[in-house]
């Protein structure tokens, strides 16, 4: 399960969900853009860099999630339709960021899911690992993709109560059949009782059908080799 929106406003409702969480041993993946709407700065809120950094420790993870989430384009998320050069220095201001707040990471997942091949480019050599799209996770190294279509509620994702009903049927639909079930929410939907409850419906059936909880993670190479 992936988190968008992570700021101070939002912190208090994301601790509640990851106690009810750590008690499934169900890991997070943390969208992080150094800006945020509004003014936001990663690099101000200490609290909230603190906390993450703290959540890492137990292993969350941490995924770069564009630089401030601006629409390059009209009606086009962030790294949408970016060529590779404006798309690298986005990168390299957003990782020097995290990597001054102790939060730099190799895996990247883009506003709106969607990610140009300029965008693809860009992250490959700039050493990122890791690119989680809308249809698909590709390692950047390998150049394989595991298709996995995201699913989730806000952060340009629906929000109704229909579609919460539809995304937990959708999760235990994929896990019964041994699917890869990937679910996303933003954390300011995190204090509405029907989307956090739908967060929760899905996972635990999720679970109840054998599925292996998991955060995005980039296996290194001599790791894969030993294991085999």
């Amino acid at each position: 399960m992936s988190i968008s929106g992570i700021r101070n406003t939002t912190l208090d409702n994301l601790d509640d969900l990851c106690t009810e969480l750590d008690a499934r041993a169900v890991p997070l993946s943390f969208l992080l853009a150094p800006r945020l709407a509004g003014g936001y700065l990663l690099s101000e809120d200490c609290r909230t860099a603190q906390w993450l950094r703290s959540r890492r420790e137990r292993g969350d993870a941490v995924v770069l999630h564009g630089y401030d989430a601006a629409a390059t384009n009209k009606r086009r998320p962030e790294f949408a339709s970016l060529p590779a050069h404006e798309a690298g220095l986005r990168l390299m201001a957003a990782d020097r960021v995290l990597e001054h707040i102790g939060l730099r990471t190799r895996l990247f997942a883009p506003p709106g899911w969607l990610a140009s091949p300029g965008a693809a480019q860009a992250l490959a050599r700039n050493g990122f690992r890791l690119l989680a799209g809308l249809s698909g996770v590709t390692d950047l190294v390998r150049q394989t993709t595991t298709r996995a279509r995201v699913v989730g509620i806000g952060a340009g994702l629906l929000t109704e109560s229909w579609w919460c009903r539809t995304l937990v049927l959708s999760a235990e639909r994929t896990a019964r059949r041994g699917g890869d079930i990937r679910i996303a929410v933003s954390a300011r939907q995190l204090n509405r009782t029907g989307p956090r409850q739908a967060m929760l419906d899905a996972i635990d059936l999720a679970l109840m059908h054998g599925a292996t909880p998991g955060a995005y993670r980039w296996q290194p190479l001599s790791a894969r080799a030993d294991a085999a």
